[in-house]
C-alpha cells in the first residue's frame, strides 16, 4: 500500500498544472497516469494555441480562467522554461454577416477583460498577412503559441523533481471510500489518499461512477490536424482564424503557426462514440485542406506530412449545441473528491489558473504549508541545431555524442536523445524521445530514426527489445524476429 495525502488521476496539462503547483507545498502528492507518459492523450493532440478569452461566454469559468491563465502563461514559461511566441490571431471576416460577427467577438472579449482588442481593415491585414484574403478582421494581440507537449512535461518534470511522484502505465480500477480517505485500486498495486483529484479528461464519467452516480455525460468530439511541410511555414505570420460556426461549439479550422515553424490545419469537429478513436480520414483530410485554402489560397495540395487527431472532453451533446461550462467542484456526498468535469478547450491556456483554484478548493479542508525552497529546472533548453558553430564544437569536444545526428530531418544528436530518454519520470518510449527532442517529427516521420533511438536504448539503457513501446503500454514495436531465426 503507497500513501498519499493527495492522489491526482491524469497526468494532462491540467493534472500536471495541479501537480506542479501542490509540489509548492508540504504534502505527498502523486500523479496516477495511464498512458507511458504524460501529455499522452488530448493534451499532446491540440493547436497549442495560447487563447486570449475572447470566444467564452461571460461570466463562464471557461473564460475566467481562460483570461486568468493567458496572464500567467508568461512568467510560468521564465520558471520551467517552455517556449512560447506571442504572434497573436486574426478572426478573419468576408462578408456584411462575419463583421457584425466580429463586433460581437471584440464585445465578448472585452467583456472577458481581453485587452488591446482592435478592428482592422483589409488593407492593414494585406502589408502583415499578404496571403490571407478577406474584408475586415479582429486583431488578437494576446493570443499566442506553446507546444502542448512541452508545456505539461516541463510542468510534470518540475513536479517530479519536487517531490511528486509519478506513476505511469497505471490505471485506476476502482475507489473505496475509507475512514481517513479513498482507497485506490490499480493494475500497479492499491494507493490510500486523503484527497483524490479526478483531472482525467475523457475518462472523467467513469472515475466518478467509482465512486457515485455521475449526474453528467461526455460526448467525444473528435478533431482532426494536419502537418505541413516546413516549407510553407512564411505561408502566414499569425494565427487565422474564420468566424466561429454556429454548430459543435468549436473554433472551426484554423492556420496556426508552430514553434518548430510547421502550420497546422485543423481542426475538424466530428461527435463520435469512443472517445478513444484516434483515427485520421481520407475524407476529413480532403475537408482541411479545403476549408484551409478558403482562408489561404496559396496552401498547396502536396504540402502535408503528417495528421493526427485528438478529443475533446465535451459535456454537451452535438443536438445541445456542443457547448458547456466547464465543472469544477468537490463532492458534497464524498468530501475529498475534486471532480474537473468538461475541460476541453481553452483549458491548456486555463489549466495553471485551474491548478490555483484547485488548490484553493483543497486549502479549504486540509492544511497547505509552503515548501522553503522550490527547484526549477528548464528542461528544453537551446536544441543542438540552434547553437551556434562555436557552441557545438564545445558540447562535441566534451562529449563526442553531441556530434552524432541520429535524426536528419530535424539534427537531433544522439546526446539529446539520451538526455530525453533520462528525464525524471521514466518515461522510455519512442514517443517520448519525439515529444522531447523533435526526432521523428520531420519530413520522413521517423523512417531514418527509430532504427538508432532504438539502438540507443538497448545500448545505453540496456532495455530489452520486447520492453520497446511506441507510445502506449500495449504498443510494442517488436513481436519477433523476421530473420536469422534458428529453424530448428
Amino acid at each position: 500500500m503507497k500513501n498519499a495525502d493527495i492522489a491526482i488521476i491524469g497526468g494532462g496539462v491540467v493534472g500536471c498544472s495541479i501537480a506542479w503547483e501542490l509540489s509548492k507545498y508540504k504534502i505527498k502528492t502523486i500523479v496516477l497516469e495511464m498512458g507511458s507518459d504524460v501529455a499522452s492523450e488530448t493534451s499532446k493532440a491540440n493547436s497549442g494555441v495560447i487563447h486570449s478569452g475572447i470566444n467564452s461566454a461571460t461570466g463562464s469559468l471557461k473564460a475566467k480562467f481562460c483570461v486568468q491563465g493567458n496572464k500567467m502563461i508568461e512568467s510560468l514559461s521564465k520558471e520551467i522554461g517552455f517556449s512560447l511566441k506571442w504572434i497573436g490571431k486574426y478572426v478573419i471576416a468576408k462578408n456584411d454577416y462575419e463583421i457584425k460577427e466580429l463586433d460581437r467577438l471584440k464585445e465578448v472579449g472585452e467583456k472577458n477583460g481581453v485587452e488591446n482588442l482592435r478592428l482592422v481593415d483589409k488593407k492593414t491585414i494585406k502589408k502583415s498577412e499578404p496571403n490571407v484574403p478577406c474584408e475586415k478582421a479582429l486583431w488578437v494581440p494576446t493570443a499566442g503559441i506553446l507546444l502542448p507537449y512541452e508545456f505539461t512535461i516541463s510542468l510534470a518534470q518540475n513536479a517530479a523533481i519536487n517531490k511528486v511522484d509519478f506513476y505511469l502505465e497505471t490505471k485506476v480500477k476502482a475507489i473505496e471510500k475509507e475512514k481517513d480517505g479513498y482507497l485506490i485500486k490499480t493494475n500497479n498495486g492499491d494507493f490510500n489518499s486523503k484527497i483524490v483529484i479526478n483531472s482525467s479528461g475523457l475518462n472523467c464519467r467513469n472515475i466518478c461512477s467509482m465512486i457515485e452516480e455521475p449526474d453528467f455525460n461526455v460526448y467525444p468530439c473528435r478533431g482532426e490536424y494536419l502537418v505541413l511541410d516546413k516549407t510553407y511555414g512564411n505561408l502566414v505570420n499569425s494565427m487565422i482564424y474564420p468566424i466561429p460556426p454556429k454548430e459543435k461549439g468549436v473554433l472551426g479550422v484554423h492556420i496556426t503557426p508552430t514553434i518548430e515553424g510547421n502550420i497546422l490545419l485543423g481542426p475538424s469537429a466530428e461527435f463520435i462514440k469512443d472517445g478513444f478513436d484516434k483515427r485520421t480520414t481520407k475524407k476529413t483530410m480532403n475537408d482541411l485542406i479545403k476549408d484551409a485554402q478558403d482562408i489561404v489560397p496559396k496552401i498547396p495540395n502536396n504540402s502535408v506530412i503528417n495528421a493526427y487527431s485528438g478529443i475533446r472532453c465535451k459535456l454537451a451533446s452535438k443536438k445541445e449545441g456542443g457547448w458547456a461550462d466547464y465543472k469544477i467542484y468537490e463532492s458534497k456526498n464524498n468530501p475529498g473528491i475534486v471532480n474537473l468535469l468538461g475541460i476541453e478547450s481553452p483549458g491548456l491556456t486555463a489549466a495553471p489558473a485551474i491548478a490555483n483554484h484547485v488548490r484553493d478548493i483543497i486549502s479549504n479542508s486540509f492544511d497547505l504549508e509552503k515548501k522553503s525552497k522550490i527547484i526549477k529546472k528548464n528542461y528544453f533548453t537551446k536544441h543542438f541545431s540552434e547553437m551556434n558553430a562555436k557552441e557545438q564544437n564545445s558540447l562535441v569536444k566534451k562529449d563526442s555524442r553531441w556530434g552524432r545526428i541520429i535524426c536528419r530531418c530535424e539534427k537531433v544528436t544522439e546526446a539529446e536523445i539520451i538526455k530525453a530518454l533520462s528525464n525524471p519520470l521514466g518515461a522510455k518510449t519512442l514517443s517520448s524521445v519525439k515529444y522531447r527532442t523533435r526526432a521523428g517529427m520531420g519530413r520522413c516521420q521517423g523512417g531514418f530514426c527509430k532504427q538508432h533511438i532504438v539502438r540507443i536504448m538497448q545500448d545505453e539503457f540496456n532495455m530489452k527489445l520486447d520492453d520497446i513501446k511506441l507510445k502506449s503500454p500495449k504498443s510494442k514495436m517488436f513481436f519477433n524476429k523476421s530473420r536469422g531465426v534458428n529453424d530448428d
